[in-house]
């Protein structure tokens, strides 16, 4: 499958300070990859990059083909952008506003009627097309944002942080857009939520002050949500060091009142050796519970284990 994105040793420097240290990914047709991490990690730095509004440092973009400093042009028109503050003009309709934006990305004029028909349907538009934007709800301003960005019908589309400040009816609908919109082109996702992620992606990249710290597909991070979290409460103080020196233990949280969370390797599940210590030890087991791996656990792992 061609590749519509490869992203070659991208640095991107603020005077001394590194803000994207070395960043390099494809992204292919049929694709959504999520791009995640917390903020100021350099995810709308590389996003910027990618769209050309801001020049890499160094290293190289390719964008279906077409190198972005070289030809910027001929890359551009195979990409639709929305950024994190969506570009409306509050006193149009969403007709007029689209009809400015076709102009803009250089569609004939006899194409464009067509065009921003196409684009409303897709975003659930079509019944608000004579309403100002100002007029509108926070998640119809997304979809006409959206909307804009897939108006000349790009190969790539970039959708930086597309849910913030909507409601949980209005995400769940623009997650779904963007699942359908993943069928047609690839489409890069920056979000700092990993629910996001996890019901839009089919791919996960987590930048970390500036580096990547994960590149997989979603399904991988499924498989690493499989690794096992056990709650223990006990009536005495336990030891931690006891408990962290049990083979298969990786690391422990110390909980309020006793109480400690034990992370642990699915491969040698060491329950049963936990359940010896602290009985041997006498601290009185109280309770000992399974506790379901999140995404946000897997997510505080890889930047705990990047930065010791």
């Amino acid at each position: 499958m061609a590749l519509l994105i490869e992203a070659e040793h991208l640095y991107r420097y603020y005077g001394k300070h590194c803000a994207v240290n070395d960043v390099s990914f494809t992204l292919t047709k049929g694709n959504v990859l999520g791009f995640l991490g917390p903020n100021g990690a350099g995810k709308t730095t590389t996003m910027q990059m990618l769209c050309g509004v801001l020049a890499p440092s160094s290293g190289a973009i390719k964008i279906n083909g077409f190198d972005l400093s070289e030809q910027p042009l001929s890359a551009k028109r195979h990409l639709g952008y929305l950024p994190d503050t969506p570009p409306l003009y509050r006193e149009l309709t969403v007709y007029e506003f689209l009809a400015y934006c076709a102009q803009l990305h250089g569609l004939a004029p006899k194409n464009i009627r067509q065009a921003i028909d196409d684009a409303q349907q897709r975003c659930g538009l079509a019944t608000v097309t004579k309403r100002l934007i100002g007029n509108l709800s926070k998640g119809f301003q997304q979809r006409v944002g959206i909307a804009q960005a897939i108006l000349h019908n790009p190969d790539v589309i970039i959708l930086d942080e597309p849910t913030v400040g909507l409601d949980p009816l209005q995400i769940s609908e623009i997650r779904a857009l963007i699942r359908e919109l993943g069928q047609d082109h690839g489409v890069i996702l920056s979000t700092h939520r990993l629910s996001e992620v996890q019901e839009s992606c089919t791919q996960v990249q987590i930048i970390h002050q500036g580096q990547l710290i994960l590149n997989e597909s979603i399904d991988v991070l499924k498989q690493m949500m499989d690794t096992g979290i056990v709650e223990v409460a006990t009536r005495l103080a336990p030891d931690t060091g006891l408990l962290a020196a049990i083979p298969g233990v990786t690391f422990l949280e110390n909980l309020a009142g006793n109480r400690v969370r034990i992370h642990y390797s699915v491969t040698d599940n060491p329950t049963q050796r936990i359940t010896e210590t602290i009985i041997a030890a006498g601290w009185e087991l109280h309770e000992l519970a399974p506790v379901k791996k999140s995404m946000e656990d897997i997510f505080i792992t890889l930047i705990r284990d990047n930065e010791s």
